[in-house]
């Protein structure tokens, strides 16, 4: 696709669930409470104005499908605030601290005076009508393989509730999610094509997963899309959970769009197939007022000064891959799973980092792939398996095997599998070479390695095989 020629423009929101206590409440934010519900709330909502004193276009259309709302709680993860029963409480001081440490990591400038906004919603994902939000920074950047992306603002909110079933006439949600801090990243309209999409969407999943603040798994954090061609109104694209299948998705919209030729500005749904389906009009300014029971928040610049910004994780990789000589994936492995390399070498002073991390990431991959085995290797048994390793009870080519035997369900005597000594191999390599001096050093090699599977290192047998043919 030209992307130029169509007049394309391009700007992504980022909502990502932060992890601390709820926004405006002491409740946990656990999101999916494994308890039974044990409250039942059942609403109507209506529309209200917003601070210009019109109902937004959208909320109109949501209030005319009048559906009945169904709210299940628990109460270990939701209380009065969530039911809409009781004021809000002070905002949770670390989730304003979380967002900003990103709005400094985004290089925005903060607002001086933040102000909590009430967003009119009347879709029944949150009890009251409207979503809490406030504004914390604008203008900011991230650099990418095509220039710098504009950050335009950096709000922090309340998460909805969760969707469970809908009939015709009714709606029902579980409250375990709503409350629960969301920062909601919107760029500037310069991206330049679907792929360029995917980089700033990982790029800003990087530098929020840097932190430390964010939950992590599927359906935490979430992108929308905001895309026109060739001066058609804007489109929003909601659902995206695979940030693979932003290219497509966009690529089946601009299709879309330049068949149906639409007049009206949408909000659409991501289908799993890359098609999207009409959701609702687009929403204005109309649906914000302001929150009259939580005081203006001052942001000062003692309080910006107190915030040590952390390592981003493309440095942690790159000084990772550098301090223990890693492949850039295993050092991107290591530093994405948490992997304290230095710790580990510490412990298990006798072995390379690098054959460290082989074991704990290649090994296993290559175990899937080869014999089709998926089980879980349990990490009480890993660190046997690298503490035999370490003091030379067992060599580096037994390990496949052994783990092989543990993921199929054996129990697994590391005597079985003890090393043979380097005494033992020049008897066997001697013998070899004197009954068959014709041999090539590879053949002998082979011979060896067939004989003990695993009980010998290939590199040892190699260098014992060189000593005697020499």
């Amino acid at each position: 696709m030209d992307y130029k020629s169509l007049g394309f423009k391009c700007g992504l929101e980022i909502h990502q669930q932060l992890e601390t206590k709820k926004l405006f409440c002491d409740c946990p934010s656990l999101v999916n409470d494994p308890n039974e519900p044990d409250v039942i709330l059942k609403r109507r909502l209506r529309a209200s104005m917003g601070e210009l004193g019109e109902i937004d276009e959208a909320a109109k259309f949501e209030q005319s499908k009048n559906k009945k709302f169904i709210y299940e709680a628990c109460s270990s993860s939701s209380c009065l605030v969530e039911y809409d029963e009781e004021p809000i409480k002070p905002i949770n001081k670390e989730a304003l601290e979380a967002a900003l440490e990103v709005a400094l990591l985004l290089s925005m400038d903060v607002i001086g005076e933040v102000h909590v906004m009430r967003k009119v919603v009347v879709d029944g994902s949150n009890v009251s009508g409207f979503q809490r939000t406030m504004l914390i920074a604008i203008d900011g950047y991230i650099e990418t393989s095509k220039g710098k992306v504009g950050i335009a603002t950096l709000c922090l909110e309340e998460e909805a509730a969760k969707k469970i079933k809908s009939t015709e006439n009714t709606v029902t949600y579980r409250l375990d999610r709503l409350g629960v801090p969301l920062l909601e990243i919107a760029t500037t309209p310069e991206i330049k094509d679907g792929e360029h999409a995917k980089e700033v969407a990982s790029t800003l999943g990087m530098i929020l997963r840097s932190t430390g603040r964010v939950k992590r798994g599927i359906g935490t954090i979430r992108q929308d899309i905001n895309l026109s061609i060739d001066k058609l109104p804007r489109v929003e694209l909601k659902g995206f959970q695979d940030l693979r299948n932003i290219p497509k998705v966009i690529e089946n919209e601009i299709d879309r769009q330049l068949k149906e030729r639409p007049k009206r500005g949408e909000v659409r749904k991501v289908e799993q197939n890359g098609s999207t389906t009409f959701l609702r009009p687009m929403p204005g300014a109309n649906r914000m007022y302001v929150e009259t029971d939580h005081p203006i928040i001052e942001i000062s610049k003692g309080m910006l000064n107190k915030i040590v910004l952390p390592e981003l994780i493309t440095e942690k990789i790159l000084n990772v891959e550098k301090k223990f000589c890693l492949r850039h994936e295993i050092a991107q492995e290591v530093v994405e799973r948490e992997i304290d390399l230095g710790s580990l070498s510490n412990v298990y002073k006798n072995m390379e980092p690098r054959i460290i991390a082989d074991i704990l990431i290649e090994i296993p991959k290559e175990i899937k792939s080869r014999f089709k085995i998926d089980s879980e290797i349990k990490k009480g048994f890993m660190d046997k398996v690298l503490d035999n390793l370490n003091k030379g009870n067992i060599s580096k080519d037994s390990v496949i095997e052994i783990l092989v035997d543990h993921c199929n369900g054996k129990e697994v005597n590391f005597n079985d599998y003890r090393k043979v000594s380097d005494k033992e191999i020049e008897n066997e390599i001697k013998k070899i070479i004197n009954n068959k001096k014709d041999l090539s050093p590879n053949a002998v090699m082979g011979i060896i390695m067939s004989k003990y599977k695993g009980k010998v290192e290939g590199k040892k047998v190699f260098e014992l095989i060189n000593k005697f043919k020499s």
